[in-house]
């Protein structure tokens, strides 16, 4: 039996039968064609002979599914990949356990010049506190360490990186005793991450690139920026991605625009638009996300770092430039800045070609309806990341400490943003969250609000074509013919149809809808396996044959 993955040669014809193809051309399809790196066409077993003499090479599927590969629109790769590579805390049962990896960590890696870490959630401690420096000095044997939280948005470090960098202590976010935020956070990861070296970079983006695709991952939107990377990081992924067999990497550079020669300077990075994370606030478990009312267990409302005539100025100087506009954007105070400066872009270069930009906002998880209703109009994508719910939503979670129980109920309002007509792209914030395609759709189907949830279709093709559609891309993310030939293959279960509404449930699984199957996504339900994954008709990753 030829390996299931195939085929590596992307100029050749190959013919695939013998599993289930996930496609609304035909939803009892099991055979797919692949030609010069696209879906040449899609149908059942008996029409599949028709192809058979023409194809270069024919792969039984022996019963696996083929889906279109996931797009994750929300990473950060090199952060990612220094996850993977180095000291992980988010598995870290509590401050004596993250304190132990620490010192493990740093007796393994004896060269490094600077101890780099991701991961910790005090919330989720018994302590309910991060660790101290002095506790960090102790840990680190007295070395520079760099450890960010889990929403990257603060970090503790240890004295001999404060020693680093010169003024630290006089910047905005440094009060000593707590986990840095702001320009002095911004301020020590710099000072980090000049500390990797470029073999270490490449190494880590690698690393990033292989996981993904491992998990069914067929592009990642990068998320870069002045304030996050550098320009050096951003570049060299864009070109390793484009010289090596792997996920396709759309780069986005939140940087912000005020002119046609802003616009030219960050398309000259290579970037798709100057968007991600341009941050207008911060997070919720840093305390920094940006509120109308304080917060529950802090006695102020976060912090801004746009109002709405910065947003206007940035959305019309893109618009007018052709350049996709976006924002990081989670409180409901940074959200209605968010609208009201993109409601005046429009008045000013027209709505229209606004909603034709297709600008697009990272998190968007405060939403009241008119908010939502806005992002409808203007014609603003939610690239979402439903994990985020699923770790910190619910009566006991974080989002219930910091915000009350009754405004964290509101967040990450799903069901409202698509039937109001909101594009929604799905992705990880990666390391944020880990990548983890089918996890995110079991989130958004599972909200721990019931009336958030969607249906597994509408939340599996956020994650697909939704993707796409947030790079301007209508032809991609589903398999049909002319649509690129990324797709994954997957060991599952028996395919079911999965809706909020159990009317439309029951409807779905009738045949007479044609309606395809997805895996059943049940909390505690095995998620799919990879089998392997396809980019451009060129294997990129193989998996587990058995």
């Amino acid at each position: 039996m030829t390996e299931r993955t195939a085929p590596t040669d992307p100029d050749r014809t190959v013919l695939l039968r013998g599993g289930e193809v996930h496609s609304p051309a035909d939803p009892f399809a099991t055979a797919m064609v692949v030609e010069r790196g696209h879906i040449a066409w899609v149908g059942s077993e008996g029409a599949a002979d028709a192809f058979a003499d023409g194809a270069d090479e024919i792969v039984d599927l022996d019963g696996a599914l083929v889906t279109p590969a996931f797009t994750d629109a929300h990473v950060h790769t090199t952060a990612t990949g220094l996850a993977l590579t180095g000291l992980d805390l988010s598995a870290a049962t509590g401050l004596a356990d993250a304190l132990e990896r620490i010192r493990a960590h740093a007796a393994a890696r004896p060269a490094d010049r600077i101890l780099l870490g991701h991961g910790w959630d005090a919330a989720r401690w018994p302590e309910r506190r991060a660790p101290r420096r002095d506790e960090l000095d102790e840990a680190a044997g007295g070395r520079p360490l760099y450890l960010t939280r889990i929403d990257v948005h603060s970090a503790v470090v240890t004295t001999a990186l404060l020693d680093r960098v010169p003024g630290v202590r006089a910047l905005t976010g440094f009060r000593d005793g707590e986990p840095l935020t702001g320009d002095a956070h911004h301020a020590v990861r710099a000072a980090a991450h000049a500390a990797v070296t470029p073999a270490q970079r490449d190494e880590a983006q690698r690393a990033a690139l292989r996981h993904a695709a491992s998990l069914g991952i067929g592009s990642v939107h990068e998320c870069g920026g002045p304030d996050i990377s550098s320009e050096d990081d951003f570049t060299g992924l864009l070109r390793l991605a484009a010289a090596e067999p792997g996920p396709r990497v759309v780069g986005y550079w939140a940087e912000r625009v005020k002119s046609a020669a802003d616009a030219e300077r960050v398309r000259a990075l290579g970037a798709a638009g100057a968007a991600g994370d341009l941050f207008v606030d911060g997070s919720l478990g840093s305390h920094t996300a940006c509120l109308h009312a304080p917060y529950a267990d802090a006695p102020h409302t976060g912090t801004s770092h746009l109002d709405a005539a910065a947003i206007a100025e940035h959305v019309a100087a893109c618009t007018e430039a052709g350049l996709q506009a976006g924002f990081h954007a989670i409180g409901d105070a940074a959200l209605t800045a968010v609208v009201d400066g993109v409601r005046a872009a429009a008045d000013q270069v027209g709505l229209a070609r606004v909603r034709a930009a297709r600008h697009r906002v990272e998190h968007a998880e405060m939403l009241d309806a008119p908010t939502v209703a806005a992002f409808a109009d203007l014609g603003l994508t939610a690239s979402v990341q439903p994990v985020f719910d699923a770790l910190w939503g619910g009566e006991h979670g974080m989002y219930a400490d910091r915000l009350g129980a009754e405004r964290a109920r509101t967040l990450n309002p799903y069901a409202a943003l698509l039937r109001a007509g909101v594009p929604l792209a799905l992705g990880s914030d990666s390391p944020v969250t880990p990548l983890g395609p089918w996890a995110a759709v079991r989130a958004a189907a599972f909200h721990q609000v019931p009336e958030h949830r969607v249906s597994v279709r509408a939340a599996f093709t956020a994650h697909t074509r939704g993707g796409w559609r947030a790079t301007g891309r209508d032809d991609a993310g589903v398999l049909v013919p002319g649509a690129p030939a990324d797709y994954a293959l997957w060991r599952t279960e028996e395919l079911v149809v999965q809706a909020p509404d159990d009317r439309v449930a029951r409807w779905s699984t009738d045949p007479r809808s044609g309606t395809p199957g997805l895996p059943d996504l049940t909390p505690g339900r095995p998620l799919p396996v990879c089998l392997g994954t396809v980019v451009g008709g060129r294997t990129v990753y193989t998996g587990p044959q058995g």
